[in-house]
């Protein structure tokens, strides 16, 4: 979908929903020049500048958005989410405390205990962490705080978390606590900071981290793993998992880092597509299913045994058949059997890839439609590389 200024009668809200970005921005863009102080204008320029992580541009328009709407606390939020992202975890702290949110509250004061450089790097330029297994999820060994190494899934739709257990062997002391009630349940979290956390080559230090008693598939030696290694830690990098090599590689994010991946992409014949990070931690690009889309598809890898999550909607647009016959209650929520045909990232293809169906809340999270979610099984042939310096995906 495109917007003209002889279109400009296009609502922006609708094609932000619809995830055509440019086009939105550019309608609020046309919205702001005949009224320069509508706040909601403003907020949606700076919401997606933060998409793709345009830091200058989201603090300008979140910032006036706050000015104009000082009751907004979703601005507020993603303003704070700005700075974090920065790792100017300073300035995220007043706006955390503002929004009357006990979640936000904790993770402020979270922030607040950091002392020294948020996510200070040290070591090598790059590293290579060998996966301890590719199934049920990717699987490497890391080590807080010094200790012995311990054995972490890697999941871009999660953040950085620990169990209980892992949290006390690494000595690490709650900051602060938050409640949440994933179906149905009281769920206590803890909210620390971690001196330490090395992965391969390469530490860092002065690391927000959180804990719970975390629900984890066993590892196929039967042991179970220590936490979870999520996006808000992997955008520090240049990071890929590389799944058919069986290993994540982590680079900074410096020009010659990116340089390399780039020339390493190249040789490699990898599709770039656009990387936009929704919420504070789900990568997202453009997918299609069968032959609806391209349209902006969310890339939480954690999906176990499956390839592909999409709703019922979606699906019939694609053409896919829905098993209706086999449903499944887990999770709280029904979910049905498909197997689509073809799936696609740009010129990667998956094809007869098992997925399912489901009332997945993606509009209420993202504030956007989303096509499906990519996940496991659809990567296990590949190497994907997230890119959050220039804010591309890369699949080999």
């Amino acid at each position: 979908m495109t917007l003209s200024s002889s279109s400009s009668t296009i609502d922006p809200d609708q094609l932000f929903k619809a995830g055509s970005f440019k086009e939105a921005d550019r309608g609020y863009a046309h919205l702001l020049r005949q009224d320069p102080g509508n706040a909601h204008g403003v907020a949606q320029r700076g919401r997606i500048a933060l998409l793709s992580n345009k830091f200058e541009d989201a603090e300008r328009f979140l910032s006036k958005a706050v000015r104009l709407a000082p009751d907004d606390t979703f601005s507020r939020r993603q303003l704070a989410q700005c700075y974090v992202r920065q790792d100017r975890l300073a300035r995220a702290v007043p706006l955390l405390r503002s929004t009357g949110d006990q979640s936000d509250a904790a993770v402020a004061t979270q922030y607040a205990g950091v002392t020294g450089t948020p996510y200070e790097m040290r070591g090598a330029q790059r590293t290579r962490v060998p996966l301890v297994c590719v199934d049920p999820l990717p699987c490497v060994e890391a080590a807080a705080n010094g200790s012995k190494p311990k054995r972490f899934l890697i999941d871009t739709g999660a953040t950085l978390a620990f169990s209980t257990e892992m949290a006390e062997q690494a000595g690490l002391r709650a900051l602060s606590t938050s409640t949440s009630h994933p179906a149905g349940q009281t769920l206590t979290t803890y909210h620390g900071v971690m001196e330490s956390f090395q992965l391969g080559d390469i530490v860092l230090r002065n690391v927000p981290v959180v804990w719970y008693d975390l629900r984890m598939p066993d590892l196929p030696d039967g042991s179970r793993p220590s936490g979870v290694i999520g996006t808000t830690l992997l955008y520090h990098f240049l990071a890929t998992m590389d799944y058919a090599n069986q290993a994540l590689v982590l680079r900074r994010k410096t020009g010659a880092q990116l340089r390399d991946l780039r020339a390493e992409a190249g040789r490699a014949g990898a599709d770039r597509l656009p990387l936009w990070l929704a919420g504070d931690h789900v990568p997202c690009t453009l997918g299609s299913l069968n032959d609806y889309g391209p349209r902006v598809a969310s890339l939480d890898t954690g999906g176990m045994g499956m390839g592909v999550m999409t709703t019922e909607e979606n699906a019939k647009k694609a053409g896919i058949e829905i098993d209706y016959a086999h449903p499944d209650t887990g999770g709280g929520m029904t979910v049905y059997p498909i197997t689509p045909a073809r799936m696609s990232l740009g010129k990667t293809v998956g094809r007869n890839v098992p997925g399912v169906v489901g009332g997945w809340p993606w509009l209420q999270l993202f504030g956007f439609e989303t096509i499906a979610n990519f996940t496991h099984e659809f990567f296990k042939p590949h190497a994907i590389t997230f890119d959050y310096a220039g804010m591309n995906v890369y699949i080999a």
